[in-house]
């Protein structure tokens, strides 16, 4: 598994690398610019997420119709476009088209897909712990890097090294990443894309990951001016001493998490339990007084939103038909990076009209409606999948189960195998077998 996922989360660890080392210094440079003004420093901050809500849909659709590798190259090759022109802006307004082209190269969705793809269900959890683990990574090592490469070079610099790590990504995806197989979809009726937003659990699970991803840059807003304003006083410089041990705490957290909620198929209580914990990272800091306390506000929070985050993609993977993965995908992160994009201007108008403590309770509140919303969630169906020659199965027999105890299937006709994905509870292995086996 190691080997499949990987290379995959190595290129989009790149590519939040190369976004996350200019978070930093980015509002500085922008203000030097030639034509700036407080609102567009704001939309050059931000607008990479708007772009990237606006393209997750349509580069997952188009990685189910055209293939997960060409869909990748194409948004890694937009996003090197965007990394340079930054890198070259002499204005703000070129900027700014260097940024929404950062965003425009939305290939989140099309990775997780394509781990879906090459990764069994069973273990899929592990493999998006994986993934989170190396971009929580990428964060951490960006927030120590990107202000002092920053200052010694420059943020041109910085643009410069983002350039050179999408062309990284385009080597590891052809030389290391494995092609996926090719699957044929067999489906009795036509499902839509609007499908996906009528299944209760899927809608369920694009909601809890548009709320973790807003509560996400209202927390990053708010940390650094906090900690940096009267009340605490800290340098610019002593910030990692509360990142360093939240990004810790919160990488620990995200395997026992994916575990419990993966094994044990208990997915609900690590929602419910991240939730608890949001709710009091945020009135933890709006309402304390000493930098110790506001520290562990933060840690609660990092440990709250990795718990969540392998979580969130996996499930979204599981109650997906196979064909409708990278547009559930697509539709789910588009909507969690527009939250992003609120997220941040919401944190920005609240600093301006409230004071902290009115801050913190105001956001725990909406995570307190978040949590009641959450205890309609069900578990999901505990599946099992079967994987069987191609000439040993009766289509005709496989098909008429179908409503009954099988949840779908589809053919791998790369390996030449039927997968049959199907109630553990409601029919055994064997018994299965033999009823679609060929006399």
């Amino acid at each position: 598994m190691f080997k499949k996922v990987f290379p995959l989360s190595a290129i989009l660890s790149l590519r939040f690398l190369g976004l996350f080392l200019v978070l930093p210094v980015i509002s500085i440079y922008a203000l030097e610019l030639e034509g700036s003004t407080p609102l567009l420093v704001g939309i050059v901050v931000g607008g990479y997420a708007l772009t990237q809500a606006i393209f997750q849909v349509p580069f997952g659709t188009m990685s189910d119709k055209i293939g997960r590798k060409p869909t990748l190259l194409f948004g890694l090759l937009v996003f090197l476009i965007g990394s340079i022109i930054c890198a070259y802006s002499d204005n703000i307004y070129t900027l700014m088209i260097g940024r929404f082209l950062q965003g425009a190269g939305a290939i989140g969705s099309v990775i997780t897909a394509m781990i879906s793809d090459l990764v069994a269900e069973e273990i899929r959890g592990k493999a998006m712990a994986i993934m989170g683990a190396s971009i929580a990574l990428s964060f951490a090592l960006a927030m120590g890097l990107g202000p002092v490469l920053g200052a010694a070079y420059g943020v041109d610099f910085l643009f410069i090294l983002t350039a050179i790590f999408a062309l990284l990504g385009i080597i590891l995806l052809f030389t290391k990443v494995p092609t996926p197989p090719k699957i044929k979809h067999t489906y009795h009726a036509t499902s839509k894309t609007s499908d996906i937003l009528k299944d209760p659990n899927l809608l369920n699970m694009i909601i809890i990951n548009a709320m973790q991803k807003g509560l996400m840059t209202i927390a990053f807003v708010l940390i650094p001016i906090i900690l940096t304003s009267d009340t605490f006083a800290w340098e610019k410089s002593d910030l990692y001493m509360a990142y360093l041990p939240a990004m810790l705490f919160g990488l620990v957290a995200m395997g026992p998490a994916a575990v419990f909620g993966e094994k044990y198929n208990k997915p609900k209580e690590i929602f419910l339990l991240s939730i608890v914990l949001f709710i009091g990272s945020f009135l933890t800091m709006g309402l304390t007084t000493s930098s110790t306390f506001f520290v562990v506000g933060v840690v609660m929070f990092f440990v709250a939103f990795n718990m969540m985050e392998p979580l969130v993609q996996s499930m979204i993977t599981k109650f997906a038909k196979v064909h409708q993965k990278g547009t559930a995908l697509g539709i789910s992160n588009s909507i969690a990076y527009f939250a992003t994009f609120v997220g941040g201007t919401t944190a920005g108008l609240l600093l301006e009209f409230s004071d902290r403590e009115t801050i913190g309770i105001s956001v725990a509140v909406a995570a307190l409606l978040w949590l009641l919303w959450t205890l309609k969630l069900q578990n999901p169906t505990r599946y099992s999948h079967l994987y069987l020659p191609q000439d040993d199965v009766d289509v005709s027999k496989l098909q008429s189960l179908e409503q009954e105890h099988i949840a779908e299937w589809y053919i791998n006709d790369t390996e030449k195998l039927i997968v049959v994905k199907y109630v553990k509870d409601a029919i055994e292995m064997e018994e299965l077998k033999a009823k679609i086996a060929k006399k």
